[in-house]
């Protein structure tokens, strides 16, 4: 018992994540979040890996990296633009980005596993 509370005092609390503040001037970060949106409500729910493909199609000048992205995808969802759900498929989890009036319906990306199947 005694172990078990000099465990649970020694840890440290998860620190707070403060607000994402983007670097970009407002116009070209309201470019880059109106084509990612775009995007995402045009194509249904998406991978990272699936957005940057297609981002990487358009050629959004104000985008530089796949790490940039990834930090506007986290501050367009702190502004509820977009939401990500997890899609389970077996042992493995699924993260995809969505727009908020989207159904929930989701169908796997892998077709080639036969039991893979949308959730209800």
């Amino acid at each position: 018992m005694f172990a078990t509370i000099v465990r649970y005092v020694g840890k440290k609390p998860k620190p707070k994540m403060k607000p994402i503040e983007l670097k970009t001037p407002p116009e070209q970060t309201q470019t880059i979040t109106r084509v990612i949106f775009d995007i995402v409500k045009e194509h249904g729910p998406l991978t990272i890996a699936d957005t940057w493909e297609r981002v990487k199609e358009v050629g959004v000048r104000g985008l530089t990296s796949k790490r940039h992205m990834k930090i506007v995808l986290r501050w367009m969802r702190e502004r509820q633009k977009l939401r990500q759900i997890c899609n389970h498929a077996g042992p493995q989890k699924q993260f995809l980005y969505t727009t908020w009036f989207t159904k929930p319906n989701i169908m796997q990306k892998n077709a080639g596993n036969a039991s893979l199947r949308p959730k209800p």
